[in-house]
């Protein structure tokens, strides 16, 4: 896809895709689905049993131009089990003006869990987007999930010199708010490099799952994380409930290895689950 890719009107993508996940029989079956444009499913898979439904969620076009509109929504109802992914990078592409969103929100019952963990974002020079992701959780509901985001291409030479990236993360438990997290990200800014902003790292990421008291994760700092994440840049701790990683570092891969150490520490302390990392990674 070339730059400022068809920032037209009739040109620019208006894309959902809305997913409901139910417990039936001791199986999650993916019992609805419905999308519009270019934001689809296949089908389900069960590499660890019926129990756990994977779903790798697809956008054929693979990136975002200007003025693009992409949602996804997620329903888990209750007792259900769902781990969403994306088979390959979100990759957004330079803009000529026109502002992208891509809007995802997650609605989790009381008893049922949803791990997000898709592949990285790639935040192209001179791109113009905001991601904003919801999720909303009830009861006693479980929730693994992490963002990554590469400003610019390093591995071929490309910088983030002009352009913006704002990402939005809210997390709320019966209404009331567990985190905020919000990045605004302006090409050629200070804090790009600034010690006191990323230093000249362009690969940052937040990786957040819910933590409860009594689940084996002590509050803290999270110093007993070592071992299973190993040295890195990436920084946790276990605050009201929550674990919380951030990630400021030049490789989406390490920050991939490191959420995914932490998050296979939640599956097997909290979630109750030997960590099945999707097939699609593989590939």
């Amino acid at each position: 896809m070339g730059a400022d890719a068809g920032e037209t009107r009739d040109a620019c993508w208006r894309a959902r895709l809305d997913l409901r996940f139910a417990a039936r029989d001791g199986r999650t079956v993916l019992a609805g689905r419905r999308h519009e444009g270019p934001l689809c499913v296949q089908r389900p898979f069960y590499p660890e049993g019926p129990e756990v439904c994977h779903v790798y969620v697809l956008h054929p076009p693979g990136g975002v131009v200007g003025g693009d509109r992409l949602r996804l929504e997620v329903a888990v109802e209750a007792g259900a089990r769902a781990l969403v992914t994306t088979p390959a990078a979100t990759k957004i592409y330079r803009s000529a003006g026109t502002e992208s969103l891509i809007d995802q929100r997650f609605a989790v019952a009381g008893s049922a869990s949803l791990e997000w963990l898709p592949q990285e974002t790639i935040v192209h020079d001179a791109a113009r987007a905001r991601q904003e992701t919801l999720v909303e959780l009830a009861g006693d509901a479980s929730f693994a999930g992490w963002e990554i985001c590469c400003l610019g291409l390093a591995a071929a030479g490309e910088g983030f010199a002009s352009g913006f990236f704002g990402q939005g993360l809210h997390l709320v438990r019966e209404g009331r708010p567990l985190l905020a997290d919000r990045c605004h990200f302006h090409g050629g800014a200070d804090m790009l490099d600034a010690a006191w902003g990323l230093g000249g790292d362009r690969v940052c990421g937040l990786f957040w799952a819910t933590a409860p008291t009594g689940a084996g994760l002590p509050e803290g700092d999270a110093a007993w994380l070592a071992d299973a994440v190993g040295p890195g840049p990436a920084a946790f701790g276990v605050c009201d409930g929550l674990l919380v990683g951030r990630y400021i570092g030049r490789d989406a891969w390490e920050a991939k290895r490191q959420f995914g150490a932490a998050w296979a520490l939640w599956r097997t302390r909290v979630a109750g689950l030997t960590p099945c990392p999707p097939r699609i990674w593989n590939t």
